[in-house]
């Protein structure tokens, strides 16, 4: 398997330093790195300069910083020249990266959710009359902007529609063009613990850990997912992280899903046990890992 890594902004032959000790830990381990420019890729739309630093044909697993879903598809056909294929696919990948792609799968286990195609107001009136009055959570399809809660995500009652907008317009401000596919809205649920991030394989749950956010608040060591398998393992995605948080009732909930190649990883979690992960997580029964 072959790990492809950014490369460093400024000196193109290194590693980003946010992914050094991965692409460490991976060669420690015996597998190949290989290193793509970033940049070019999203910001230039340069997919085969990008990707020039990719020389060995083979199975590829990505490491590094997000994407768009398009682009990731882009990113997988220049591979594909050079004879390299992604483990995930652009289909895969837009599953995991875009929340109505998993949302129907795991709609029992996380907050009841309605989206928009696009950023109009016409649309989002919509679906605030479809999600309700009471108060709400607003993302776009792939992020929110938490640390703008009051003011870019929390909605008091999606019932006030004007206050319910401007809430949605200075969520569009902020994400500027990084905003995909439209907006979100998310039932508020009062939640008791911080995030956990746990981390999934072929629908088998691999680690559990803490979220990248708080990395030393660790979740309860007898955190029980087995009744998150089959919902995980029903969206037939290959590498994923499932973001969960403790209800006020006590139910452990699915915040997010995500796709595990642009998942951080918590400065807490040792990057030899992720690596080991990685280099074991084929397909049951197959040797491609």
């Amino acid at each position: 398997m072959i790990v492809l890594v950014p490369a460093d902004v400024l000196n193109p032959r290194r590693v980003d330093e946010h992914f050094a000790a991965e692409a460490n830990a991976a060669r420690d381990a015996g597998l190949d790195v290989a290193l793509i420019d970033h940049d070019l890729l999203v910001q230039n739309g340069d997919v085969s300069r990008a990707v020039a630093r990719v020389r060995s044909g083979g199975v590829a697993l990505y490491r590094g910083w997000m994407m768009q879903s398009h682009q990731y598809a882009a990113f997988g056909a220049a591979l594909a020249e050079r004879g390299v294929i992604l483990r995930t696919d652009a289909a895969q990948f837009r599953r995991a990266h875009e929340l109505p792609g998993w949302y129907d799968a795991l709609s029992d286990a996380t907050p009841f959710s309605v989206w928009t195609a696009g950023d109009e107001r016409t649309a989002f009136q919509a679906a605030c009359a479809q999600l309700g009055a009471g108060p709400a959570v607003l993302r776009d399809y792939v992020k929110s902007m938490k640390h703008y809660w009051n003011e870019a995500a929390f909605i008091p009652d999606a019932g006030d529609v004007d206050a319910a907008w401007a809430t949605a317009c200075r969520l569009r401000q902020l994400r500027e063009d990084d905003f995909v596919g439209g907006f979100v809205l998310r039932r508020f649920e009062q939640f008791v613990s911080a995030e956990a991030r746990t981390w999934w394989v072929h629908g088998e749950c691999r680690l559990i850990g803490p979220h990248p956010d708080n990395p030393h608040d660790f979740p309860p060591g007898d955190l029980d997912v087995t009744r998150f398998a089959p919902l995980i393992a029903g969206l037939g995605l290959p590498f994923v992280t499932v973001d969960l948080a403790l209800r006020a009732d006590g139910v452990w909930r699915v915040i997010e899903i995500g796709d595990g190649q642009v998942s951080d990883r918590p400065s807490t979690s040792e990057p030899g046990t992720f690596i080991e992960m990685l280099s074991s997580s084929g397909r049951p029964g197959s040797a491609d890992g």
